[in-house]
């Protein structure tokens, strides 16, 4: 029986404003592995490490840190579904850790807003907390699995990146999402450049629209070369410059050539767990699903 463990939930910006479906999908699934998820009264944004960083890193640290407080002062870990929320707080946390002098900082703003800040906290990825399960636990839960279907599996760069700082074994080549996506039946099939950005970080896409969008075509036309039937990814902000760059280039060529469904991580798991499409958010997509719905049904 899965030991089941509480985590304090951060949505970020993106999931709840654009990608309530995806948030359906994790609040349902999550549960089921033994994972329970506490919601973070009054959190803010991250805020965002290749932007608010860039410009103002004492204030992208304090804003982090608040974040990682509530957490905190409620006793449980942090858990996030966004690969860029994840890489600020534990940058956040990698940086107070290695100079105490910045925890120091953070705790003086505190000061007379009832905020205590000591540190003794660890961010989690969705997919990091999955993964610690392990296979064989997981593989326990998939009761229809996804035989025949071909999935492009996208990691995004946050996730992985500094490797020094994330869990993940340090190579280029990784394999634990491709392994999670083969566990619910469907099959991870290798395509040109798979590591490649999705092209909406570091606020790319908030400021040069163009090369992100040529990026994100880049990664599309090498997953359509591969046959894929749909892409998974496990950060709201990739699923939003994947499903909106194959709309804005449909338009651009005037023809519907860019349909490949794109899923986060529990929605495929989901599926493989027998679970409503419907419940799981897959009814709400810009990318029409109901193609491959109408596959894993067959």
């Amino acid at each position: 029986m899965t030991e089941t463990k509480t985590y304090s939930f951060f949505l970020g910006c993106v999931m709840p404003n654009r990608f309530p479906n995806v948030e359906a999908s994790i609040r349902l699934v999550l549960p089921k592995l033994g994972i329970e998820l506490e919601d973070i009264e009054g959190a803010s944004c991250c805020p965002a490490p290749g932007v608010i960083r860039s410009f103002d890193e004492p204030t992208w640290l304090a804003l982090a840190s608040r974040n990682l407080a509530l957490a905190e002062m409620a006793g449980h870990d942090i858990i996030t579904g966004c690969n860029g929320c994840y890489g600020t707080f534990k940058e956040t946390l990698l940086e107070i850790h290695e100079h105490p002098e910045r925890l120091k900082e953070v705790q003086d703003y505190f000061k007379g807003l009832g905020i205590k800040f000591q540190g003794n906290v660890d961010a989690k990825h969705l997919i990091e907390v999955i993964s610690d399960l392990g296979i064989e636990e997981i593989k326990k839960k998939v009761t229809k699995p996804l035989k025949g279907i071909r999935v492009g599996v996208h990691y995004g760069c946050h996730l992985l990146k500094p490797s020094k700082n994330r869990p993940w074994k340090q190579t280029q080549r990784h394999t634990f999402l491709d392994e999670l996506v083969e566990v619910t039946g469907a099959s991870s099939i290798k395509y040109k450049d798979k590591f490649l950005c999705c092209g909406a970080g570091g606020g790319v896409r908030g400021s040069q629209v163009a090369v992100s969008v040529d990026i994100a075509k880049e990664k599309l036309d090498n997953m359509i070369e591969a046959g894929v039937d749909c892409i998974v990814d496990v950060c709201s902000f990739c699923h939003l410059q994947f499903e909106s760059s194959q709309v804005q280039l449909n338009k651009e060529l005037g023809e519907q050539k860019y349909q490949i469904p794109v899923l986060y991580f529990t929605q495929l798991l989901g599926l493989s767990m027998g679970l409503d499409p419907a419940n799981l958010g897959l009814d709400v997509h810009m990318i029409n699903t109901q193609p491959l719905l109408d596959k894993i049904l067959s």
